[in-house]
């Protein structure tokens, strides 16, 4: 039988049509969705939310398309201490956000400075064989460090891969298509507590909301705050919170350790409202227009007036020398310097004798932390805002929207991890208890093939 030529330009068109819509309906499936971050913090609770279209990968920023926030409710010192409450929060913070980008959320990703956040570096190495190294061998290498690895009561949120060899020969950014007989990896591990794990995700799906992980505040801050110059160069964040104050350390361009201590800026608005005698709203009002760690001219002549507290109508206000306050912050800003300073000397961490320090967090502020830190580190220190994000309002640009800030460009650009936070945190989701002795992180493993 023969065939028309127009009988082969149809079949040629079906062809092409069938390409067509499979080809939609692959892009449709993989399509970004629209991504969520709160900060749940001891101070507030910060929503942010950006559309695929706000990514802009030539100049590497973004445009959050809605942003949302409240005083912090059931949360204390970075942990939550009523679930109701901060569920309450978050759900505020996201509808408010929604509401300002026109669209809803169905998960959130959740940064936060609690569940006595700790790191772990671990290394793995495999034989290659002289051929070129693929994707399998990172997977083997990966699944090697990982396989002894052991959290008891912890639950990892990031694993971060901080540098490959091969042959031994150290600083390999990505080894694939590279020559060598063996392929060794270092990892870093950053894990959590499994109890406040657990209660993060009640707490979010109390909200109504998907819970898509959780991540360390301070790495996700210095992702929005460091320069690409300052990772390769060594450099240190603090992300001064309300409740604690948490440090991420950047060596050749890897997060190379994580530390934090429970105190923050809400330490120091208690020890105001108790050295002058005045409420915790007067302390805080107090310490946001008057209050300094370091001397100022005429201090002891300047008098500031602070509410009294309790609800007598015939106490007068409290009346105090500005000196008495800076005498009541100073102490307390360099307690918690100190205490962090001593923390990371003692982990061994790789912290290069040039490294600069990065002021974040809300309580990062206060006038005459940074002078603080110059002395307490005696490095360079300065303040740090969310970067390439220039169309963020006044009031949501500053240093205290840093972590939220830093969710987004996780999402956005990296860097890419060995484990997704949508993985490590699957474990959480079944029904069934949790077998004790199980590895969280070696169930993420089968992920690893598909997604490296």
């Amino acid at each position: 039988m023969q065939i028309r030529p127009e009988d082969r330009l149809s079949d040629r068109q079906l062809a092409a049509d069938k390409r067509d819509s499979r080809d939609a309906l692959k892009s449709a499936l993989v399509r970004q969705q629209v991504v969520a971050a709160v900060d749940l913090g001891a101070s507030k609770v910060t929503c942010f939310i950006m559309k695929p279209e706000g990514v802009r990968k030539g100049d590497r920023t973004l445009t959050t398309a809605g942003v949302g926030y409240v005083q912090s409710r059931g949360v204390r010192g970075g942990a939550i201490v009523n679930l109701d409450e901060a569920s309450s929060a978050i759900a505020q913070a996201v509808e408010r956000a929604e509401n300002v980008a026109g669209v809803r959320v169905q998960g959130v990703t959740v940064a936060t400075a609690g569940g006595q956040l700790a790191s772990h570096r671990i290394a793995g190495r495999v034989s290659i064989g002289a051929r070129p190294i693929n994707d399998n061998d990172l997977v083997r290498a990966i699944q090697q460090a990982l396989g002894p690895f052991k959290l008891a009561g912890r639950r990892a949120a990031h694993i971060l891969p901080i540098s490959w060899s091969v042959d031994g020969q150290n600083g390999v950014k990505d080894p694939r298509a590279m020559f060598g007989r063996t392929l060794g990896v270092e990892l870093l591990v950053v894990s959590v507590s499994e109890a406040v794990f657990q209660t993060l995700g009640a707490c979010v799906e109390r909200a109504h909301l998907q819970f898509e992980g959780v991540v360390a505040a301070p790495f996700v801050s210095a992702l929005a705050a460091l320069e690409e110059d300052e990772m390769d160069l060594g450099a240190i964040c603090i992300d001064m919170g309300g409740g604690s104050t948490s440090a991420a350390v950047f060596t050749g361009g890897s997060l190379v350790h994580v530390e934090t201590v429970p105190v923050g800026g809400g330490h120091v608005t208690q020890d105001i409202a108790r050295g002058l005698s005045t409420s915790i709203a007067g302390a805080e009002r107090i310490k946001t227009l008057h209050g300094s760690a370091i001397a100022s001219a005429n201090e002891d002549r300047e008098m500031i007036e602070a509410p009294p507290r309790g609800d007598d109508p015939g106490a007068g206000p409290v009346v105090a020398p500005r000196s008495l306050l800076k005498g009541i912050i100073a102490p307390r800003v360099e307690e918690t310097l100190e205490l962090l300073r001593d923390r990371l000397r003692a982990s061994g961490a790789p912290v290069e004798a040039g490294a600069g320090l990065v002021l974040t967090g809300g309580a990062s502020q206060l006038a005459g932390v940074r002078e603080v830190a110059v002395r307490v580190f005696d490095r360079p220190v300065r303040l740090g805002r969310p970067r390439r994000v220039p169309h963020l309002a006044d009031a949501a640009s500053g240093p205290a929207f840093t972590a939220a800030a830093g969710v987004l460009h996780r999402a956005a650009f990296g860097p890419r991890e060995a484990v997704s936070a949508k993985a490590l945190a699957s474990a959480k989701l079944r029904r069934e208890p949790l077998d004790p002795r199980a590895n969280p992180v070696a169930k993420a493993a089968a992920w690893l093939r598909e997604n490296l």
